[in-house]
């Protein structure tokens, strides 16, 4: 029996050459996907992260792809640190079509648990940080008459809100209302911004950041996972990163303001509840 074709497998070859990609979060889990991909197809990329082993590692897999990837370690929260991440990526390649802005993090907690200084490092990331890029990012690329943005949020971010994680649902509700309020500034000058909202998607940021907080095992939440969703596991890195690809891709360039949903029903369904009912 022929092997189907996986989430990346759906785009022409050198669908973005010439073109450069910047990911933040570029280290592991979706962000690093998606660096990969659009090395796969083209594209020369930055990668941005906290850690630079991680994007060391990241550019390794794409430099083996063929192509060039510049390793910019960036705290998204500084300002300072974003303006310098801007200058060596207009000076390294002179442009840049595609801003993905992945990098984001929560943790698990009951509303009580929520101290102060953690209730502002959860929404200066998520909500501030990207913020920082595409206010410094906007300017060059309006100036050059086209690209794409894709903030990456979460399912939390919508109706149903963020029960175990308050902090991170109201900062990324803010980036889907940013990225829709931001989008007749920038599609004016044909850049387009969208919001990828994934469901719960299988990466290790996810096992270490979450899951093991709240005192699952791999093992244990393999279980769980079966009950998340009527499609019974968990979405993969790789089906968000085709879900950016196309979104900077010619075949989306009427998309803009959009927040698209890719949760396998997640949110349609009964979500488990990890804390005991009527605590707060």
């Amino acid at each position: 029996m022929q092997t189907p074709p996986g989430p990346l497998d759906s785009f022409a070859p050198d669908l973005f050459a010439g073109r450069v990609a910047l990911i933040t979060g570029a280290g592991s889990g979706i962000g690093k996907c998606a660096a990969l991909a659009f090395a796969r197809y083209g594209a020369e990329v930055i990668v941005a992260g906290r850690t630079r082993e991680t994007l060391e590692a990241t550019a390794t897999e794409v430099a083996s792809l063929g192509r060039q990837c510049l390793v910019v370690p960036t705290n998204i929260r500084e300002p300072a640190e974003v303006d310098a991440l801007r200058e060596q990526a207009y000076d390294r390649f002179g442009h840049v079509d595609f801003l993905v802005n992945n990098a984001g993090g929560q943790f698990p907690a009951l509303p009580s648990q929520i101290s102060d200084n953690g209730w502002r490092s959860v929404v200066d990331l998520n909500l501030n940080g990207t913020w920082n890029m595409i206010s410094r990012f906007m300017e060059p690329m309006t100036a050059a008459g086209g690209g794409a943005i894709v903030n990456v949020v979460h399912i939390f971010s919508f109706d149903r809100g963020a029960p175990w994680f308050v902090h991170s649902g109201a900062a990324r509700a803010g980036v889907v209302s940013l990225t829709r309020s931001m989008a007749p500034y920038l599609g004016y000058h044909g850049v387009t911004i969208n919001a990828l909202a994934p469901g719960t998607v299988a990466t290790p940021g996810m096992h270490e950041n979450e899951v093991g907080q709240l005192g699952f095992d791999e093992e244990a939440w393999a279980v769980q996972a079966e009950a998340i969703g009527p499609m019974r596991r968990m979405g993969t890195a790789e089906e968000m990163a085709a879900i950016i690809l196309f979104l900077c891709s010619p075949g989306a360039r009427f998309i803009n303001g959009a927040a698209i949903v890719a949760d396998g029903s997640e949110s349609q369904s009964n979500w488990p509840q990890f804390f005991d009912r009527g605590e707060l």
